[in-house]
């Protein structure tokens, strides 16, 4: 994005608080790969789903260092959870300590390990659940944790555009193949009502029928 229009952007929205700001400086000068935090735009985007539809359970698959399930939880419901799981304990213990910070350890529960070996024993029904871990592994995180979303709850899908690499046939990274493998299984599941938000590196929203 022109750096105009993404600075013209910011000055336009809601301020994203004194943690989520700490937190955000905290990862770019610490954490290798700070470009995968979520950031102001799209974190005050997640807040703002998260308020529209008040979800009382909420999953994260893929919490890197906590910003985006604090601008997820901001949306629950009184008395919601959000179960957010991360398989490197560094990044884990990065995000354990800023929700301690936010005074959500009540609401937030984190998980450490392989999302894929915890899904299936998650009881919950959720309302709301966001995608954002190993990109080769989103249709496997997705058949998994499909049957554990409520009729009408949604699932947000980070990353779907992949640096624009998706739509650029003349690259065939493993990576880059197994999202747009993802993609077009999402474009043809009937089970679910979609739109796409470009936003930073794409974002589908998808709605269980």
């Amino acid at each position: 994005m022109d750096s105009r229009i993404e600075e013209y952007i910011h000055e336009h929205l809601d301020a994203e608080g004194e943690i989520l700001n700490e937190l955000y400086r905290y990862t770019n000068l610490n954490v290798p790969y700070s470009g995968m935090i979520s950031g102001h735009e799209q974190g005050r985007l997640l807040s703002m789903i998260s308020k529209m539809i008040r979800p009382r359970q909420v999953l994260e698959i893929g919490a890197f260092t906590g910003y985006s399930a604090i601008c997820l939880a901001e949306g629950l419901d009184g008395g919601g959870r959000l179960t957010t799981i991360e398989i490197d304990d560094e990044l884990a213990e990065i995000a354990q300590k800023f929700f301690e910070k936010a005074n959500l350890t009540e609401k937030i529960t984190l998980l450490k390990g392989d999302a894929l070996e915890i899904i299936p024993a998650l009881e919950a029904c959720f309302d709301l659940v966001l995608i954002d871990a190993a990109k080769k592994q989103y249709l496997n995180y997705y058949n998994a944790v499909f049957a554990k979303v409520k009729n009408g709850g949604y699932i947000i899908v980070d990353n779907i555009l992949w640096y624009e690499k998706v739509a650029d046939l003349q690259i065939h990274d493993e990576t880059t193949t197994k999202l747009r493998q993802f993609n077009d299984f999402i474009r043809d599941d009937r089970r679910v009502e979609k739109a796409i938000i470009t936003t930073r590196d794409g974002l589908f929203i998808l709605r269980k029928k």
